[in-house]
C-alpha cells in the first residue's frame, strides 16, 4: 500500500479550524469537516487507492466518547498512514470576542449554557486531543491569511512525512511585532551591532550582500552564531529522541530585517548539511512582499 498522510485538525470553536482546513484543501488535501472519530479507519481504507493526502476536522461537535476514542483510533491505524495532529486554540477572552463579533452560535451553548461556559467546557472536552497534538498553534494575534500561510508552511512545505527526521524551521522576526506564536526556542540577537544605524545599509535586508559583509566581519555576531550552534548541536537530537515532529527556532532582532535574517539564513544553511528537513521563514520580510 502506498503511504498516506493524514492530518487531524482540532481545537476550540473560533480558533481557526476552518481556515486551516481550507489551507490544506488548497494544498491538495482531501478534506472533511466534522468527521466522527470512529469513521477515520473506514475513510482511510476507502480512499487508500485514490488519495494520498487527507485532512479531517475532529472537534467538540463529536460526542465526548468520540473525542476520547480518537487516541485509540489513531494508535491502531496501519503503519503506512503517517498521522499528524494539529491543535488550534486562542485565549477565552479572544474567543468570546470573535463569537460576539460574528454573532455565531457556539456548538456547546444553549438556553442553559452561556457563551463563556460553553467555551470553557469545550476546552475541557478537547484536552485529550490537545495532549497528543504534534503541533499546537495559538491564533490570538493571527488573521486568516497569516494562519493559512503558517499551516501551509508547517504541514505542507516541511511535513515530516517527507522524511523520517523531525521538521526544523528557522524563523526570523522583529520583537516590535511580537514573538512568533509557534516558537519552541527563541534567541534574542538585539544586542548585536545593528546595520539600521548605518545610513547606507538601512534599506537593505539580511539577504543582501552589503548586510552579509557587514555582519560577517563583527566578532560578536560570529560568537552569537557559534553559541547558538553549540546549544542546538547538543539539544536538537534530544528533541528528536522525544518523538517531536516539529521544531521552530526563532531568531529575533528589533525590526526583523537585518540581524535576525542574516543569522537565520546562516543557521538554516548550516543545519541543512546535517538534517534533510530544514526550512527557513522570514516573517517580517514576507509581510513586505505582500
Amino acid at each position: 500500500m502506498h503511504p498516506i498522510t493524514l492530518v487531524v485538525i482540532s481545537g476550540r470553536s473560533g480558533s481557526g479550524k476552518s481556515t486551516a482546513l481550507k489551507a490544506l484543501e488548497d494544498s491538495g488535501y482531501y478534506c472533511i469537516d466534522n468527521l466522527p472519530a470512529g469513521l477515520i479507519p473506514q475513510l482511510t481504507e476507502s480512499l487508500n487507492e485514490h488519495i494520498e493526502k487527507i485532512a479531517v476536522c475532529v472537534d467538540a461537535r463529536n460526542h465526548t466518547e468520540g473525542i476520547t476514542s480518537l487516541i485509540n483510533v489513531l494508535k491502531h491505524l496501519p503503519e503506512h498512514i503517517n498521522t499528524q495532529v494539529l491543535f488550534l486554540d486562542s485565549s477565552t477572552p479572544v474567543l468570546i470576542k470573535r463569537f460576539s463579533e460574528t454573532r455565531r452560535k457556539h456548538p456547546l451553548s444553549n438556553d442553559e449554557t452561556s457563551l463563556k461556559d460553553a467555551i470553557l467546557k469545550e476546552k475541557k472536552v478537547l484536552e485529550p486531543i490537545a495532549a497528543i497534538a504534534d503541533l499546537q498553534i495559538n491564533t490570538n494575534n493571527m488573521n486568516a491569511n497569516e494562519l493559512s500561510a503558517l499551516v501551509k508552511k508547517r504541514l505542507c512545505e516541511i511535513h515530516p512525512s517527507t522524511s523520517h527526521e523531525m521538521a526544523i524551521l528557522f524563523t526570523s522576526f522583529g520583537f516590535k511585532s511580537g514573538i512568533p506564536v509557534d516558537s519552541d526556542i527563541v534567541y534574542d540577537v538585539r544586542c548585536l551591532p545593528n546595520p539600521f544605524w548605518v545610513p547606507e545599509l538601512r534599506q537593505h535586508t539580511g539577504l543582501d550582500k552589503d548586510i552579509i559583509d557587514y555582519l560577517s566581519e563583527k566578532a560578536d555576531v560570529q560568537q552569537m552564531y557559534d553559541d547558538i550552534c553549540h546549544y542546538l548541536d547538543r539539544w536538537i537530537p534530544k528533541f528528536a529522541e522525544n518523538n517531536r515532529s516539529y521544531l521552530t527556532i526563532s531568531i529575533g532582532c528589533t525590526g526583523g530585517k537585518h540581524r535576525s535574517v542574516y543569522l537565520s539564513e546562516k543557521l538554516a544553511k548550516h543545519y541543512q548539511t546535517t538534517f534533510s528537513n530544514v526550512q527557513i521563514h522570514h516573517r517580517e520580510l514576507s509581510k513586505l512582499q505582500k
